[in-house]
């Protein structure tokens, strides 16, 4: 079966990128109990083994349907293209009680026996009362599971974003949109989906916000209920080196010409990243790698840019060449 979400004009001006902490937490609670999701991330399910243990995740599980759709409260737009994980929670935690009951009862209605298990109850009975606990969950979820790795998973997203806009600005939407999953496609100025991800309406001028994601992997999904503006949400690129301890070793004679700092950086710099993604794999100071990474860009090997409050740096034609072994 497949779907198509049909664009005008004014929806091509207003379809974005964004990155979601608080999605990237509720997908990483579906990998802790999916095998189906552990493929490229059995490292980090065994870091992270000790600390998840001492979670109750049992609310959040209640309100995450196995085959049907959670609440809407817990999974707000973003609303800047990196956002944080406090102005996500902000959003949720101003849900008024009547909307946070009405989703949650149909949420648990999705799973058989749900809304008379007593945390279900509980969670009807009193809905503010809810929406709080389900927010601090969530923080104790991120600083428990994701954040030491923020960093490292950041970089990915950071760079899925910049290789896709290269792809619509070489492309166009076509280009685009046949890059992000094999479920979806673009032909006759519509998306369309297939296979299981959830229908897609027509945008109504509304565009669509696209979010990469680390832990959804291998799925494609979909939200568009009213209020919220079109969203997909779809694996991120280069997650298969994701938990790597170690990226390529760099040239004996590019330590000769660059030293070792800078050759390590430019030779792993294989992926747009930021200062502080460079300074956590390096385990570098941030002052350290900005003083290199200027040195490597007013050597023609690196080039910046900006994308939002963060700048990327890419390898030039030349840092590749040199990364790769060009040097004799």
């Amino acid at each position: 079966m497949s779907f198509r979400m049909r664009f005008a004009a004014e929806d091509l001006l207003r379809c974005r990128f964004a990155i979601s902490p608080l999605r990237e937490t509720q997908a990483a609670i579906r990998t802790l109990s999916r095998p189906d999701r552990h493929g490229y991330h059995l490292p980090w399910l065994r870091q992270v083994r000790g600390a998840a243990a001492g979670l109750d995740l049992t609310p959040l599980r209640l309100l995450s349907p196995e085959n049907g759709h959670g609440p809407d409260f817990l999974h707000p737009l973003p609303d800047a293209p990196l956002a944080t994980l406090e102005d996500e929670l902000d959003t949720v935690r101003a849900t008024a009680p009547d909307i946070a009951r009405r989703q949650m009862a149909a949420a648990l209605a999705q799973t058989p026996g749900a809304d008379r298990m007593r945390r279900g109850r509980a969670m009807l009975a009193d809905p503010a009362d809810a929406v709080r606990q389900l927010a601090a969950l969530y923080e104790q979820v991120w600083a428990a599971l994701l954040l030491p790795h923020w960093p490292r998973l950041r970089a990915v997203l950071e760079a899925d974003v910049a290789y896709h806009a290269r792809r619509l600005a070489d492309g166009g939407m076509q280009r685009l949109f046949t890059g992000l999953h094999p479920k979806l496609s673009w032909s006759d100025g519509a998306l369309t989906t297939t296979g299981h991800v959830p229908r897609l309406p027509e945008a109504g001028g509304q565009g669509l916000v696209l979010v990469p994601s680390v832990f959804f992997w291998p799925e494609a999904g979909s939200a568009f209920d009213p209020p919220w503006q079109p969203t997909v949400v779809y694996p991120a690129r280069g997650i298969g080196g994701l938990w790597a301890e170690t990226g390529p070793a760099a040239s004996t004679a590019l330590i000769r010409l660059l030293g070792a700092n800078r050759a390590a950086i430019l030779t792993a710099l294989d992926a747009p990243s930021t200062t502080t993604a460079l300074a956590h794999r390096h385990a570098l100071a941030m002052s350290s790698v900005s003083a290199h990474l200027v040195v490597l860009r007013d050597a023609g090997l690196l080039a910046s840019r900006r994308y939002g409050h963060q700048v990327l740096y890419e390898r030039t034609p030349l840092g590749v060449a040199l990364a790769g072994g060009g040097l004799p």
